[in-house]
């Protein structure tokens, strides 16, 4: 845990595991797809206790409080304590959107065992029949 006043914000958000690596924090951030108190950042901008971390990108946009200043990756229950997280919930399973089945083109006929994935996929499959 850093004593100083200001943490790095891709170092911050790879400490507190909202990504897997910091060089895929770094690639985030400098995508655009993090931003500190509304505004877009560089990876070396500093966040304070107080400052709003909003990553967007996933499957649903994030919105962290810091609430503590962490240099070095910790365990998930750290982690959590680290920030409050403000996010909007996840819609019901119901309303997300399906996924969409993608072949490569020139992959040619879908075999029996692909078809099959394919209405799981879309639901259509009944196991068992």
């Amino acid at each position: 845990m850093s004593e100083t006043g200001s943490v790095r914000v891709d170092v911050w958000l790879w400490s507190v595991r909202m990504f897997k690596s910091r060089s895929l924090a770094t690639a985030a951030v400098k995508a655009g797809h993090v931003r500190v108190d509304g505004a877009p950042v560089k990876p070396s901008t500093p966040v304070r206790v107080g400052s709003r971390v909003t990553v967007t990108g996933g499957l649903r946009p994030r919105l962290l409080v810091v609430q503590q200043l962490l240099t070095k990756r910790v365990g998930a229950p750290l982690a959590v304590q680290a920030y409050l997280d403000e996010s909007p919930p996840l819609p019901p399973k119901e309303e997300r959107p399906a996924p969409v089945a993608v072949r490569e083109r020139g992959a040619g006929r879908p075999t029996k065992r692909d078809r099959r994935r394919l209405d799981e996929l879309r639901g259509e499959h009944v196991p068992g029949f």
